[in-house]
């Protein structure tokens, strides 16, 4: 059943992190629910290099082309810094909040509910009263728009927020279209969930043993299959249907959770 959970976990990891519905909250309650123990939070910061990969993967080309042009491209160079400027506000954020979101944020459930339906009502409301798009790819992005990004990013300390769903958000104030806000929180969660990644599993190293390595190994590559799967298909709903149909989810997830608060499930 271990196996089964972790399995289970790792698909959860890998379908939500791209999403603007927050991984951390779905994998938090997802957890409880499963009655899934991980101590230290080992599981959860592993199985999240998996997600990590798979966006890597997928976005390989463009990685490359920016990486091996910065000495003679000055595109490429101007796409590293965009991507700079946007990660940096989350650098001392997540240093002086870290403790606080661990220990008090992530221990209560009423949160994720309150901040799922916050969302969800705050992407509504953007995305249908959002002055005309002036940014069709985020290659155009301008520094001054990343770093509005990047400040948004920040709302996604709070678990039930989403990262995915505030820089999403946050491009779609600084005035880019769907596909590129969304294709922006891409390539920003990179250097973001990279930093995050390391930054935790200093962390949680002294908990990390090899009795579990099974189903760490497990949950890292369904999380990393699951992220493959998930991360074009959303591209075409926003596409086609905008943010809405994630909006609703939300809000109905978060009146969900806090009825299981209610009732004392979580």
């Amino acid at each position: 059943m271990t196996y089964l959970h972790a399995a289970l976990l790792g698909v959860v990891q890998g379908l939500t992190e791209f999403l603007p519905i927050s991984s951390t909250a779905h994998l938090l309650i997802g957890g409880q629910l499963l009655g899934y123990d991980d101590p230290g939070g080992v599981f959860t910061v592993m199985i999240q290099l998996g997600s990590i990969l798979a966006v890597m993967w997928l976005y390989r080309e463009r990685i490359s082309n920016v990486v091996f042009g910065l000495p003679s491209r000055p595109e490429a160079r101007r796409f590293a810094v965009m991507l700079l400027v946007a990660f940096l506000p989350a650098v001392p954020a997540g240093a002086f909040l870290a403790d606080f979101v661990g220990t008090v944020l992530y221990e209560t459930p009423a949160v994720y509910g309150w901040a799922f339906i916050a969302g969800g009502i705050v992407m509504l409301i953007v995305e249908g009263f959002a002055r005309a798009p002036l940014v069709r790819s985020p290659d155009d992005t301008s520094l001054a728009r990343a770093f509005g990004i990047g400040l948004a990013q920040l709302l996604a300390l709070v678990p039930g927020v989403s990262r995915s769903g505030a820089t999403i958000v946050g491009g779609l104030l600084m005035r880019l279209d769907r596909a590129a806000a969304a294709e922006f929180s891409f390539f920003l969660a990179m250097p973001t969930m990279i930093a995050a990644f390391v930054y935790k599993l200093l962390e949680v190293r002294s908990h990390l043993e090899p009795e579990r390595a099974g189903e760490i190994a497990i949950g890292f590559v369904m999380a990393f299959l699951a992220a493959l799967v998930v991360v074009r298909p959303f591209l075409r709903i926003v596409g086609r249907s905008g943010f809405a149909p994630f909006a609703w989810y939300r809000i109905a997830t978060g009146v969900a959770i806090l009825a299981g608060v209610g009732a004392g499930w979580l």
